[in-house]
């Protein structure tokens, strides 16, 4: 294993690829644990359709991917909980409504454009090797920027994740912090799906949140348990593509799957001791 490891470092383009996968894969085990917790975790799966129908539109125009997408997908986070707060239209009746809109027009563009080829696979399912070094540079960035913010509100977020109504009360601006929750996830999901794909990359945000909640009560305990599972589960998925030629995507959302799995097993004997 330790001289797959080294081989498959050995290759910058990996190398640049693993980098920016741990620092996206960090990005959205921190940003899940709030997701989950208020009930909003499919809204990284609405946003990757709109950064899908996004993609498309910029592969059509020939124009910079990240570039057209980030701010599209941004602007759709903040419509989103606007749609969800303002009108009769809820929570994943207004993710249901948005994604399915967005993968639709994303389709018709291609079909009318490009036609269904190789790099429309590559953001539907991920690859590796779709990173330019343009995007690693930008991913980078955007990806530390997204961790220096989630530090620097993580009491506010806290707050606004387990009462919103009291944090209201006492004079926090919740409205305003459930709208950072939302751009960083956007951001965060943009920069995933070049490797996850638009299909997958809710996985990313979802599973480590939930594998920590099996063993971790406390939100703190949570937040490092998933961040630290998280990193971990993309390593080796991304090892075990590199070893076996699977796709990286599929490859890290089955190693989150066992590590769900390990987790609960893990919960269930501790609970059964703790009875005996």
């Amino acid at each position: 294993m330790i001289d797959v490891i080294a081989e498959m470092l050995s290759y910058p383009f990996l190398v640049r690829a693993v980098i920016v996968g741990l620092l996206v894969s960090l990005c959205a085990s921190l940003l899940g644990v709030s997701l989950v917790l208020k009930r909003y975790s499919m809204i990284g799966d609405g946003l990757s359709h709109v950064g899908f129908g996004a993609l498309a539109i910029a592969a059509a125009m020939n124009l910079a991917p990240l570039l057209v997408s980030i701010p599209v997908v941004v602007l759709m986070a903040f419509l989103l909980l606007r749609i969800s707060e303002n009108s009769k239209i809820k929570g994943d009746a207004a993710i249901a409504l948005i994604s399915t809109s967005a993968l639709a027009i994303g389709v018709i563009v291609i079909s009318a454009t490009t036609g269904m080829n190789t790099d429309v696979c590559n953001y539907m399912f991920g690859s590796i090797l779709s990173l330019s070094h343009a995007d690693v540079r930008l991913s980078i960035a955007l990806s530390v920027v997204v961790l220096i913010l989630f530090i620097l509100f993580y009491s506010k977020i806290f707050a606004v994740t387990f009462d919103e109504t009291f944090s209201r009360a006492v004079g926090t601006k919740a409205g305003i912090y459930n709208m950072l929750l939302a751009i960083l996830t956007a951001v965060t999901i943009v920069l995933g799906m070049r490797m996850m794909g638009a299909m997958l990359i809710s996985a990313l945000i979802i599973f480590p949140a939930l594998t920590s909640m099996r063993v971790c009560k406390r939100f703190k305990t949570v937040v490092l348990c998933s961040a630290a599972v998280s990193v971990a589960c993309f390593f080796i998925g991304v090892v075990l593509s590199y070893w076996y030629s699977l796709p990286t995507g599929a490859s890290v959302v089955a190693v989150n799957i066992i590590a769900f799995l390990l987790f609960i097993a893990a919960n269930r004997l501790r609970g059964g001791l703790k009875k005996a």
